[in-house]
């Protein structure tokens, strides 16, 4: 997506004026407010390229970062009955009255 103006282009440039040629300074004024447009999206497409590069450097690191999973043969039911006792111990016989 490459873009043939930029706001230093728009800025420098020139136009004939003729025998009944538009107000020079309603083309300033207009030009003006398409050069500050530009700036945005210039920075707004500098910021979204920044934000995708960080996603996907996230992206890349995310199966590094992964916990590893449970050793084989442990079960859901393992995991809560684990809990459970864990509980238990921690909290006393409150949490089940």
């Amino acid at each position: 997506m490459d873009t043939k103006l930029t706001p230093e282009f728009i800025l420098e440039k020139e136009f004939k004026t003729g025998l009944r040629g538009y107000h020079q300074d309603e083309v300033d004024q207009f030009l003006d407010e398409v050069i500050q447009d530009y700036n945005t999206f210039m920075q707004t497409i500098e910021t979204l390229k920044a934000e995708n590069r960080r996603l996907k450097e996230e992206l890349e690191d995310a199966p590094r970062r992964q916990v590893a999973a449970p050793s084989t043969g442990t079960t859901n039911f393992d995991i809560l009955k684990r809990l459970s006792n864990l509980e238990k111990h921690v909290f006393g016989s409150k949490l089940y009255e």
